[in-house]
C-alpha cells in the first residue's frame, strides 16, 4: 500500500535516518574519514541522470584494517530520499561503531523507471565490493541494508541474480541482507508507473521479491515494527516464513516493538535501540546472530 502523504514526507525526512548505535563505545570517542560524491557508475552510455545521482558518499573508521561495510539505501517510495541529511548521521555514527558505510543515492521515479533503482543498487554494492581492499574493508564482509524503499531494493538484489550478473557478481558475493520495512509486493511506485492508480490493488510480479524465492541465498535479517505502516510487517513475516518453506536455514526476522514504519529506522540513533543492536550482532557474526533467539 502506498504512504499516505504526509507519512510519505516524513519517511524521507526521518525513517532514512537509520542510524545505528556503538554497544561498545560513545559516538564521539572515535574519529572517522569521509570520501564524498563517488561515481559508482562509469562509462560513455551514462545519462546524465545517472552521472549526476549515482554516487555514494563512503564513512569509514579513522584507523584500522579489514573493516565489515554495510552499503545502505535510504527510503522515500522510490521518489525521494538522498544519502545527505539525517542518512549522514546514520553513516557517521556507525562508522565511529568501526563499520564502514556507503551510503548511496539512486536514480528515482519518474525521472528513471523500473528497473533503473534495482540496477544503480547493484553497481553501488559492485563499487564497494570491488574497492573494499583499498578502503581497508573486508571485501568478505560487505551487507547490502536499507529501509523502506531501501529495503525493497535489498530484497531485490538479494533475492535476484540477474542485477548483480552485468557486474560480474552474484547475491552469493553479499555477506548478509538487512532489509528494515522493506516492500516484499510489487512496490507502490512500480504499480503507478505501470498505471495503477488504486493502492488497493496489491500485485506480485517479476518486480516483487516474492517472485525471487529460493533456499540458497545470503544470510537475511528482516527487521519490521509492531505498527509498521498497513501489511508490512505482515509481509516481511510472509516472505520470511516462505524462504524457510523452500528450506532456506538463513533467515531471521525480528519484530521491533513501539516502532512505527518511520521511528524503527529514526530510534536506531540511540544507545540500546533493540533494532540497532541486532543489526550490530548481525553485521559482527551473521550466522550466530541467526541461531539467538
Amino acid at each position: 500500500m502506498r504512504f499516505p502523504p504526509i507519512l510519505a514526507l516524513t519517511a524521507f525526512a526521518l525513517g532514512i535516518c537509520s542510524s545505528l548505535c556503538s554497544a561498545a563505545e560513545p559516538a564521539a570517542a572515535a574519529e572517522i574519514r569521509v570520501e564524498k560524491d563517488i561515481a559508482y557508475k562509469s562509462g560513455d552510455a551514462l545519462s546524465d541522470y545517472e552521472k549526476s545521482r549515482c554516487k555514494l558518499d563512503l564513512y569509514l573508521p579513522a584507523s584500522g584494517d579489514k573493516f565489515p561495510a554495510m552499503v545502505w539505501f535510504h527510503g522515500g517510495g522510490l521518489t525521494g530520499g538522498s544519502k545527505e541529511g539525517t542518512t549522514k548521521l546514520f553513516a557517521e555514527r556507525f562508522a565511529r561503531a568501526g563499520i564502514a558505510v556507503a551510503a548511496v543515492n539512486y536514480r528515482l521515479s519518474p525521472k528513471a523507471t523500473y528497473p533503473a533503482y534495482i540496477d544503480d543498487t547493484a553497481a553501488a554494492f559492485a563499487w564497494v565490493k570491488s574497492h573494499a581492499a583499498e578502503q581497508h574493508i573486508d571485501p568478505k564482509r560487505v551487507f547490502v541494508a536499507g529501509h523502506s524503499a531501501g529495503g525493497y531494493l535489498t530484497f531485490m538484489v538479494g533475492l535476484d541474480a540477474r542485477w548483480l550478473k552485468p557486474y560480474g557478481m552474484h547475491p552469493s558475493d553479499i555477506a548478509g541482507l538487512i532489509p528494515v520495512s522493506g516492500q516484499v509486493m510489487t512496490h507502490y511506485t512500480i504499480r503507478e508507473e505501470r498505471g495503477i492508480k488504486d493502492h488497493n490493488v496489491i500485485s506480485a510480479d517479476d518486480a516483487a521479491p516474492i517472485n525471487h524465492l529460493h533456499k540458497e541465498t545470503p544470510p537475511f535479517l528482516i527487521l519490521y515494527a509492531d505498527h509498521d505502516m498497513p501489511a508490512r510487517r505482515e509481509e516481511s513475516m510472509y516472505l520470511a516464513a516462505a524462504l524457510r518453506a523452500t528450506g532456506d536455514t538463513r533467515v531471521k526476522e525480528l519484530q521491533i516493538d513501539n516502532r512505527t514504519h518511520v521511528s524503527i529506522a529514526g530510534e536506531m540513533v540511540k544507545d540500546g535501540d533493540p533494532g540497532a543492536e541486532a543489526i550490530l550482532h548481525f553485521i559482527a557474526d551473521p550466522f550466530a546472530a541467526l541461531k539467538q533467539p
